[in-house]
Protein backbone atom coordinates (compact mmCIF):
# COMPACT_ATOMS: atom_id res chain seq x y z
CA UNK A 1 0.00 0.00 0.00
CA UNK A 2 1.67 3.18 -0.74
CA UNK A 3 1.30 6.17 0.62
CA UNK A 4 -0.16 5.35 3.78
CA UNK A 5 -3.31 4.77 5.41
CA UNK A 6 -5.05 5.62 9.09
CA UNK A 7 -7.55 3.14 10.57
CA UNK A 8 -9.53 5.73 12.97
CA UNK A 9 -12.31 6.13 15.46
CA UNK A 10 -11.87 2.73 17.01
CA UNK A 11 -12.22 1.16 19.99
CA UNK A 12 -8.56 0.07 20.28
CA UNK A 13 -6.99 -2.73 22.49
CA UNK A 14 -3.26 -2.76 22.55
CA UNK A 15 -0.60 -4.42 24.78
CA UNK A 16 -3.61 -4.92 27.66
CA UNK A 17 -5.17 -1.88 27.77
CA UNK A 18 -8.56 -0.60 25.61
CA UNK A 19 -8.84 3.46 24.34
CA UNK A 20 -11.88 4.67 23.04
CA UNK A 21 -11.56 7.31 19.59
CA UNK A 22 -8.15 5.93 18.88
CA UNK A 23 -6.42 5.87 15.54
CA UNK A 24 -3.40 3.88 13.89
CA UNK A 25 -1.50 4.91 10.99
CA UNK A 26 0.77 2.36 8.39
CA UNK A 27 3.40 3.37 6.73
CA UNK A 28 4.41 0.69 4.10
CA UNK A 29 4.06 -2.48 6.62
CA UNK A 30 4.96 -1.29 9.82
CA UNK A 31 3.10 0.81 12.00
CA UNK A 32 3.91 4.36 11.79
CA UNK A 33 2.04 6.37 14.74
CA UNK A 34 -0.91 5.57 17.04
CA UNK A 35 -3.04 8.22 19.05
CA UNK A 36 -6.52 9.71 20.22
CA UNK A 37 -8.91 11.62 19.11
CA UNK A 38 -9.04 14.09 15.93
CA UNK A 39 -4.89 13.69 15.61
CA UNK A 40 -4.52 11.44 13.11
CA UNK A 41 -5.99 14.15 10.54
CA UNK A 42 -2.15 15.92 11.39
CA UNK A 43 -0.34 12.93 11.31
CA UNK A 44 0.16 13.01 7.68
CA UNK A 45 -3.08 11.32 6.11
CA UNK A 46 -6.20 12.72 3.46
CA UNK A 47 -9.66 12.57 5.24
CA UNK A 48 -10.63 10.51 2.05
CA UNK A 49 -11.75 6.72 1.35
CA UNK A 50 -8.25 5.74 0.00
CA UNK A 51 -5.96 6.74 3.05
CA UNK A 52 -8.36 6.25 5.69
CA UNK A 53 -10.27 3.85 7.48
CA UNK A 54 -13.54 4.96 9.69
CA UNK A 55 -13.51 2.55 12.04
CA UNK A 56 -16.70 3.63 13.73
CA UNK A 57 -16.60 2.95 17.37
CA UNK A 58 -15.53 -0.79 15.71
CA UNK A 59 -12.93 -2.91 18.12
CA UNK A 60 -9.54 -2.73 16.18
CA UNK A 61 -6.61 -5.14 17.71
CA UNK A 62 -3.08 -6.28 16.37
CA UNK A 63 -3.12 -9.35 13.81
CA UNK A 64 -3.66 -12.34 15.58
CA UNK A 65 -0.40 -14.99 15.41
CA UNK A 66 -1.26 -18.79 16.41
CA UNK A 67 1.61 -20.72 17.70
CA UNK A 68 -0.10 -24.09 16.76
CA UNK A 69 -2.32 -24.77 13.80
CA UNK A 70 -2.20 -27.00 11.42
CA UNK A 71 -4.12 -26.37 8.70
CA UNK A 72 -7.20 -24.84 7.22
CA UNK A 73 -9.14 -24.54 3.57
CA UNK A 74 -9.32 -28.06 3.53
CA UNK A 75 -5.60 -27.93 3.04
CA UNK A 76 -2.95 -29.45 5.81
CA UNK A 77 0.45 -27.70 6.54
CA UNK A 78 2.07 -31.15 6.22
CA UNK A 79 1.42 -31.29 2.39
CA UNK A 80 3.43 -28.07 1.05
CA UNK A 81 3.83 -25.48 -0.37
CA UNK A 82 0.66 -24.87 -2.10
CA UNK A 83 -1.54 -26.55 1.09
CA UNK A 84 0.43 -24.26 3.18
CA UNK A 85 -0.32 -21.07 1.46
CA UNK A 86 -4.37 -22.20 1.27
CA UNK A 87 -4.50 -22.83 4.91
CA UNK A 88 -3.04 -19.71 5.27
CA UNK A 89 -5.45 -17.92 3.48
CA UNK A 90 -8.36 -18.77 5.04
CA UNK A 91 -6.65 -17.95 8.82
CA UNK A 92 -5.73 -14.75 7.41
CA UNK A 93 -9.41 -14.26 6.65
CA UNK A 94 -9.84 -14.88 10.19
CA UNK A 95 -7.96 -12.68 11.51
CA UNK A 96 -4.51 -14.42 11.96
CA UNK A 97 -2.32 -12.57 9.90
CA UNK A 98 1.03 -14.46 10.99
CA UNK A 99 1.70 -17.97 11.47
CA UNK A 100 3.95 -20.79 12.84
CA UNK A 101 3.59 -24.03 10.72
CA UNK A 102 2.72 -26.80 12.71
CA UNK A 103 3.62 -30.22 11.70
CA UNK A 104 2.48 -33.41 12.80
CA UNK A 105 4.44 -36.65 13.75
CA UNK A 106 6.02 -38.50 10.89
CA UNK A 107 9.56 -39.90 10.59
CA UNK A 108 12.41 -37.72 11.45
CA UNK A 109 13.80 -37.72 7.79
CA UNK A 110 10.36 -36.44 6.39
CA UNK A 111 9.92 -34.27 8.98
CA UNK A 112 13.51 -32.38 8.01
CA UNK A 113 12.59 -32.18 4.82
CA UNK A 114 9.60 -30.56 5.91
CA UNK A 115 11.08 -28.05 8.33
CA UNK A 116 13.68 -27.38 4.38
CA UNK A 117 10.62 -26.30 2.54
CA UNK A 118 8.71 -24.48 5.90
CA UNK A 119 12.37 -22.53 5.50
CA UNK A 120 11.82 -21.47 1.89
CA UNK A 121 9.05 -20.19 2.48
CA UNK A 122 9.85 -18.63 5.64
CA UNK A 123 12.36 -16.50 3.88
CA UNK A 124 9.68 -14.91 1.55
CA UNK A 125 6.52 -15.17 2.51
CA UNK A 126 5.95 -12.43 6.08
CA UNK A 127 2.63 -14.52 7.12
CA UNK A 128 5.08 -17.02 8.31
CA UNK A 129 6.71 -17.19 11.31
CA UNK A 130 8.89 -20.67 11.28
CA UNK A 131 7.50 -24.08 12.29
CA UNK A 132 6.20 -26.16 15.29
CA UNK A 133 7.46 -29.78 15.54
CA UNK A 134 4.46 -31.24 17.14
CA UNK A 135 6.14 -35.15 17.44
CA UNK A 136 7.98 -37.24 17.18
CA UNK A 137 9.04 -37.49 20.90
CA UNK A 138 6.04 -37.41 22.05
CA UNK A 139 4.32 -40.41 24.81
CA UNK A 140 2.58 -43.10 23.42
CA UNK A 141 0.15 -43.11 26.17
CA UNK A 142 -0.91 -39.58 25.53
CA UNK A 143 -0.19 -39.77 21.46
CA UNK A 144 -3.44 -38.16 21.12
CA UNK A 145 -3.71 -37.86 17.03
CA UNK A 146 -0.45 -39.01 16.26
CA UNK A 147 0.86 -42.13 14.96
CA UNK A 148 2.04 -44.20 17.66
CA UNK A 149 4.54 -46.38 15.73
CA UNK A 150 5.70 -43.31 14.50
CA UNK A 151 6.47 -41.95 18.22
CA UNK A 152 10.23 -42.17 19.94
CA UNK A 153 12.45 -40.64 22.62
CA UNK A 154 15.00 -38.53 20.89
CA UNK A 155 18.86 -38.87 19.77
CA UNK A 156 21.51 -35.83 19.59
CA UNK A 157 21.39 -37.28 15.88
CA UNK A 158 17.65 -36.21 16.18
CA UNK A 159 18.06 -32.44 17.35
CA UNK A 160 21.23 -32.83 14.61
CA UNK A 161 19.26 -33.16 11.83
CA UNK A 162 16.38 -31.48 12.60
CA UNK A 163 17.74 -28.00 13.43
CA UNK A 164 20.54 -28.15 10.47
CA UNK A 165 17.28 -28.83 8.56
CA UNK A 166 15.05 -25.58 9.85
CA UNK A 167 17.93 -23.69 10.06
CA UNK A 168 17.17 -20.90 12.27
CA UNK A 169 13.86 -21.18 11.52
CA UNK A 170 12.60 -23.69 14.15
CA UNK A 171 10.62 -21.65 16.54
CA UNK A 172 8.60 -24.87 18.17
CA UNK A 173 8.94 -28.16 19.44
CA UNK A 174 6.87 -29.88 21.89
CA UNK A 175 8.25 -32.77 24.00
CA UNK A 176 7.43 -35.49 26.70
CA UNK A 177 10.01 -34.60 28.88
CA UNK A 178 10.03 -37.99 30.74
CA UNK A 179 11.54 -39.70 27.43
CA UNK A 180 14.89 -41.27 27.62
CA UNK A 181 17.28 -38.39 26.74
CA UNK A 182 14.36 -35.85 26.20
CA UNK A 183 15.63 -33.73 29.15
CA UNK A 184 19.11 -33.05 26.90
CA UNK A 185 16.86 -32.84 23.86
CA UNK A 186 14.98 -29.65 25.86
CA UNK A 187 18.55 -28.31 26.49
CA UNK A 188 20.19 -28.14 23.10
CA UNK A 189 16.72 -27.53 21.27
CA UNK A 190 16.40 -24.49 23.88
CA UNK A 191 20.16 -23.48 23.91
CA UNK A 192 19.49 -23.03 19.77
CA UNK A 193 16.68 -20.35 20.23
CA UNK A 194 13.57 -22.58 20.20
CA UNK A 195 10.86 -22.71 22.26
CA UNK A 196 10.39 -26.03 23.75
CA UNK A 197 7.03 -26.89 24.75
CA UNK A 198 6.22 -29.31 27.11
CA UNK A 199 2.75 -31.56 26.10
CA UNK A 200 1.44 -34.78 25.01
CA UNK A 201 3.33 -36.27 28.29
CA UNK A 202 2.72 -38.24 31.02
CA UNK A 203 5.53 -35.94 33.12
CA UNK A 204 4.34 -35.17 36.88
CA UNK A 205 4.35 -31.94 38.33
CA UNK A 206 7.94 -32.48 39.41
CA UNK A 207 9.37 -33.46 35.81
CA UNK A 208 7.25 -30.52 34.32
CA UNK A 209 9.16 -28.21 36.54
CA UNK A 210 12.46 -29.77 35.83
CA UNK A 211 11.75 -29.17 32.37
CA UNK A 212 10.80 -26.04 32.65
CA UNK A 213 14.56 -25.57 34.59
CA UNK A 214 16.06 -26.90 31.49
CA UNK A 215 15.17 -24.32 29.07
CA UNK A 216 11.21 -25.47 28.36
CA UNK A 217 9.02 -22.33 27.80
CA UNK A 218 5.60 -23.75 26.61
CA UNK A 219 2.72 -25.90 27.48
CA UNK A 220 1.23 -27.43 24.25
CA UNK A 221 -2.12 -27.29 24.19
CA UNK A 222 -3.10 -27.19 28.00
CA UNK A 223 -5.23 -29.55 30.19
CA UNK A 224 -5.34 -31.43 26.92
CA UNK A 225 -2.68 -34.88 26.10
CA UNK A 226 -1.34 -35.17 29.91
CA UNK A 227 -2.61 -35.43 33.09
CA UNK A 228 -5.09 -33.45 34.45
CA UNK A 229 -4.94 -31.21 37.94
CA UNK A 230 -5.86 -33.09 40.91
CA UNK A 231 -5.69 -32.01 45.02
CA UNK A 232 -2.52 -34.37 45.20
CA UNK A 233 -1.01 -34.67 42.23
CA UNK A 234 -0.82 -30.64 40.14
CA UNK A 235 0.39 -32.21 36.89
CA UNK A 236 2.15 -30.05 34.77
CA UNK A 237 -0.95 -27.42 34.51
CA UNK A 238 0.18 -26.48 37.75
CA UNK A 239 3.23 -26.70 36.48
CA UNK A 240 3.38 -24.02 34.25
CA UNK A 241 0.59 -21.65 35.72
CA UNK A 242 3.71 -21.41 38.95
CA UNK A 243 6.74 -20.49 36.39
CA UNK A 244 7.20 -17.55 35.24
CA UNK A 245 7.52 -17.21 32.10
CA UNK A 246 6.12 -20.02 30.74
CA UNK A 247 3.37 -19.63 28.30
CA UNK A 248 0.08 -21.93 28.66
CA UNK A 249 -1.62 -22.93 25.02
CA UNK A 250 -5.28 -23.08 25.30
CA UNK A 251 -7.62 -24.56 22.59
CA UNK A 252 -10.62 -22.66 23.15
CA UNK A 253 -13.23 -24.29 21.15
CA UNK A 254 -15.55 -25.21 23.87
CA UNK A 255 -14.67 -29.34 22.64
CA UNK A 256 -10.97 -29.47 24.31
CA UNK A 257 -11.45 -27.63 27.48
CA UNK A 258 -14.29 -26.74 29.33
CA UNK A 259 -14.99 -22.50 29.41
CA UNK A 260 -14.87 -23.20 33.43
CA UNK A 261 -11.02 -24.79 33.12
CA UNK A 262 -10.36 -21.80 30.71
CA UNK A 263 -11.67 -18.94 32.99
CA UNK A 264 -9.02 -20.92 35.79
CA UNK A 265 -6.20 -21.25 32.80
CA UNK A 266 -6.57 -17.69 32.85
CA UNK A 267 -6.87 -16.16 36.38
CA UNK A 268 -3.81 -18.83 37.45
CA UNK A 269 -1.68 -17.32 34.92
CA UNK A 270 -2.45 -13.80 33.96
CA UNK A 271 -0.58 -12.37 30.93
CA UNK A 272 1.09 -15.73 30.34
CA UNK A 273 -2.28 -17.42 28.16
CA UNK A 274 -2.11 -18.28 24.19
CA UNK A 275 -5.14 -18.86 22.14
CA UNK A 276 -3.82 -21.06 19.65
CA UNK A 277 -6.36 -23.45 17.08
CA UNK A 278 -4.58 -26.58 17.02
CA UNK A 279 -6.57 -26.49 13.86
CA UNK A 280 -6.34 -29.38 11.02
CA UNK A 281 -7.53 -28.98 7.42
CA UNK A 282 -11.18 -29.09 7.88
CA UNK A 283 -11.10 -25.38 10.18
CA UNK A 284 -13.10 -23.32 7.67
CA UNK A 285 -14.47 -26.44 5.40
CA UNK A 286 -17.04 -28.91 5.41
CA UNK A 287 -17.92 -32.16 7.75
CA UNK A 288 -16.56 -34.99 5.65
CA UNK A 289 -13.41 -37.30 6.06
CA UNK A 290 -9.71 -36.16 6.31
CA UNK A 291 -6.30 -36.99 6.62
CA UNK A 292 -4.09 -36.02 9.99
CA UNK A 293 -0.78 -36.99 9.31
CA UNK A 294 -0.77 -40.39 8.34
CA UNK A 295 -4.03 -40.87 10.27
CA UNK A 296 -7.87 -40.61 9.22
CA UNK A 297 -9.73 -37.96 10.92
CA UNK A 298 -14.01 -37.74 10.82
CA UNK A 299 -14.92 -34.25 11.20
CA UNK A 300 -18.70 -34.46 12.52
CA UNK A 301 -20.72 -31.12 13.83
CA UNK A 302 -17.46 -29.36 13.52
CA UNK A 303 -15.34 -31.75 15.63
CA UNK A 304 -13.07 -33.25 14.37
CA UNK A 305 -11.87 -37.30 15.93
CA UNK A 306 -9.79 -39.95 14.75
CA UNK A 307 -11.77 -42.56 12.72
CA UNK A 308 -10.34 -45.15 14.73
CA UNK A 309 -10.82 -45.05 18.61
CA UNK A 310 -12.84 -41.32 18.48
CA UNK A 311 -9.87 -39.11 19.98
CA UNK A 312 -9.98 -35.44 19.10
CA UNK A 313 -7.88 -34.40 16.51
CA UNK A 314 -7.27 -30.96 16.66
CA UNK A 315 -10.11 -28.83 16.06
CA UNK A 316 -11.76 -26.46 13.28
CA UNK A 317 -11.41 -23.18 15.75
CA UNK A 318 -10.54 -20.28 13.98
CA UNK A 319 -9.05 -17.49 15.99
CA UNK A 320 -11.32 -15.05 15.48
CA UNK A 321 -13.80 -17.72 17.24
CA UNK A 322 -11.29 -18.45 19.82
CA UNK A 323 -11.86 -14.73 20.56
CA UNK A 324 -15.43 -14.65 20.42
CA UNK A 325 -15.70 -18.07 23.00
CA UNK A 326 -13.08 -16.28 25.37
CA UNK A 327 -15.02 -12.98 25.76
CA UNK A 328 -19.03 -14.06 25.40
CA UNK A 329 -19.13 -17.67 26.95
CA UNK A 330 -15.84 -17.65 29.19
CA UNK A 331 -16.27 -14.20 30.35
CA UNK A 332 -12.70 -13.01 30.09
CA UNK A 333 -12.07 -9.18 29.40
CA UNK A 334 -11.54 -8.35 26.04
CA UNK A 335 -8.08 -6.25 26.63
CA UNK A 336 -7.17 -10.13 28.30
CA UNK A 337 -8.34 -12.44 25.64
CA UNK A 338 -6.99 -9.92 22.82
CA UNK A 339 -3.75 -10.06 24.49
CA UNK A 340 -3.46 -13.66 24.21
CA UNK A 341 -4.38 -13.89 20.78
CA UNK A 342 -1.27 -11.26 19.86
CA UNK A 343 1.24 -9.81 22.51
CA UNK A 344 1.40 -12.93 24.45
CA UNK A 345 2.28 -15.39 21.66
CA UNK A 346 3.98 -13.14 19.86
CA UNK A 347 6.63 -13.04 22.81
CA UNK A 348 6.39 -16.84 23.15
CA UNK A 349 8.20 -17.57 20.00
CA UNK A 350 10.64 -14.59 20.76
CA UNK A 351 9.31 -12.08 18.34
CA UNK A 352 7.31 -9.45 21.08
CA UNK A 353 10.01 -6.89 19.87
CA UNK A 354 8.21 -6.84 16.37
CA UNK A 355 4.50 -8.56 16.65
CA UNK A 356 1.99 -8.63 18.24
CA UNK A 357 1.38 -4.46 19.41
CA UNK A 358 0.24 -1.91 17.59
CA UNK A 359 2.57 0.42 18.40
CA UNK A 360 5.30 2.17 16.19
CA UNK A 361 7.93 0.27 14.83
CA UNK A 362 5.69 -3.20 15.08
CA UNK A 363 4.37 -5.02 11.77
CA UNK A 364 1.21 -3.21 10.05
CA UNK A 365 -0.69 -6.07 11.11
CA UNK A 366 -4.56 -4.96 12.71
CA UNK A 367 -8.36 -6.87 12.93
CA UNK A 368 -11.36 -5.15 12.40
CA UNK A 369 -14.58 -6.34 14.70
CA UNK A 370 -17.92 -5.75 15.24
CA UNK A 371 -19.74 -5.53 18.70
CA UNK A 372 -20.04 -9.24 18.64
CA UNK A 373 -16.26 -9.91 17.50
CA UNK A 374 -16.98 -11.12 13.82
CA UNK A 375 -14.47 -9.61 11.42
CA UNK A 376 -15.27 -6.61 9.40
CA UNK A 377 -11.26 -6.02 7.75
CA UNK A 378 -7.85 -7.11 8.48
CA UNK A 379 -4.65 -5.79 7.47
CA UNK A 380 -1.44 -7.83 7.06
CA UNK A 381 1.86 -6.14 6.35
CA UNK A 382 -0.40 -2.98 5.83
CA UNK A 383 -2.47 -4.60 3.35
CA UNK A 384 -6.18 -5.11 3.25
CA UNK A 385 -7.23 -8.49 2.91
CA UNK A 386 -10.61 -8.64 2.73
CA UNK A 387 -13.00 -6.88 -0.37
Amino acid sequence: MSGGHVIHSARLVDGGTIVDDGWVRFEGDRVAAVGTGGGWREAGADADADSSTDAAGAWLTPGFIDIHVHGGGGASFDDGGEAIARALDLNRRHGTTRTVISLVTAPVEDLAERLREVARLTAVDPRILGSHLEGPFLDVGHKGAHDPSLLRPPTPADVGLLLDAADGTLRQITIAPELPGAMDAVRAFSAAGVAVAVGHTDADYDQTLAAFDAGASILTHAFNAMPGLHHRAPGPVAAAARTPGVTLEIVNDGVHVHPEMVRIAFASAPGRLALVTDAMAAAGAADGDYLLGSLEVEVRDGVARLAGGGSIAGSTLTLDDALRRAVLDVGIPVDDAVRALTETPAAAIGRGSDLGRLQPGYAADAVLLDADFRVRQVWSAGTPVLP
